[in-house]
């Protein structure tokens, strides 16, 4: 039953429920800082000790070595470790896995810009949800089932190469796979298809943010400058591209990221030449060097470190 009870003068009239759960609910509405501590605990908890600690456990080992004759590691601070980081083999893994995430981010810049501007600006009603269901609906899939589905597309039985020998264009395809830069004899082997299953993947991580961007660009803002005598070129590099540009930075955030990290693509259809996050699996796995696998996995937090501080200067934060 409940008794409403008065208190000095001055104080509210306040409901009070008898029993544990009443004193425990009086607590709470008394001390409402007392409920939101409760509240957070639990994932605060997780967060500092099972994702950050583990960050810091990772970081520590990297400061340690390997004994090249017991294969033991030798828990001593040191920066041998990163000093390997340095040598021509290690330093070719990140070149590489730098400049794959560069180029996959700036392709997926390119062919985002224009769907996500045909979204925010003509798309309406049932076009828009076509649209938000075309980008959303790779999504839904299997990633690994997506892979294997482009190892068969780029194999050299595949649909490209017999495109190509349809059109009579197979030369262009042997004159393209015989590049060094390409890596391979078939594109289910080299950095091509690599760089073509990355862009697949994580294109709809940059669609989205560029075309949230776009819709808040105001279209009085384009009026305005077509009526003012700019070019449609003009008004893409003054106007359009400099207020899209926050979207475009929150999406590289996706695309550099996830190419920078990631172990299955470049395992199932790069080449020999290994990526960061496949010199981590081989490190730790078949050579059983934790340290160097550890500073290898320092390497792509500490870029995106650098990266992330950039991006919010750009203001990239508002745009997700």
């Amino acid at each position: 039953m409940t008794v409403l009870t008065v208190d000095t003068p001055g104080s509210s009239i306040l409901p009070r429920r008898g029993g544990f759960a009443g004193a425990l609910s009086d607590a709470f509405w008394r001390h409402p800082l007392l409920l939101l501590i409760l509240m957070l605990t639990p994932p605060l908890l997780w967060l500092g000790i099972i994702y950050i600690g583990s960050l810091i456990a990772l970081l520590l080992q990297s400061f340690f070595s390997i004994d090249d004759f017991s294969g033991v590691v030798n828990p001593e601070f040191t920066l041998a470790t990163y000093a390997q980081l340095l040598n021509g083999t290690n330093l070719d893994i990140i070149l590489r896995t730098v400049s794959m995430a560069a180029l996959v981010t700036l392709a997926s810049a390119v062919l985002a810009f224009p769907i996500a501007y045909y979204a925010a600006r003509y798309a309406k009603g049932r076009w828009k949800a076509f649209f938000y269901l075309g980008v959303m609906l790779p999504l839904w899939s299997s990633y690994l089932v997506k892979v294997y589905a482009w190892k068969l597309i780029l194999a050299k039985e595949g649909i490209v190469t017999w495109v190509f020998a349809k059109l009579h264009l197979g030369f262009v395809l042997e004159a393209i796979l015989s590049l060094p830069v390409i890596g391979g004899n078939s594109l289910s082997v080299s950095y091509l298809g690599t760089f073509l299953v990355f862009v697949y993947i994580w294109l709809p991580y940059m669609i989205l943010p560029t075309q949230a961007a776009l819709e808040r660009v105001p279209a009085n803002l384009i009026e305005a400058s077509a009526d003012l005598g700019a070019s449609p070129r003009q008004t893409f590099r003054t106007v359009l591209l400099p207020l899209a540009l926050p979207g475009i930075v929150a999406g590289s955030i996706f695309t550099f990221s996830l190419t920078l990290g990631d172990y299955i693509i470049p395992q199932i259809i790069g080449s020999s030449r290994l990526f960061i996050g496949q010199a981590v699996y081989a490190q730790q796995g078949t050579a059983g060097n934790v340290p160097l696998a550890a500073a290898f996995s320092v390497v792509p937090i500490v870029i995106m470190g650098l990266y992330l501080a950039a991006a919010k200067r750009l203001g990239a934060f508002d745009a997700l």
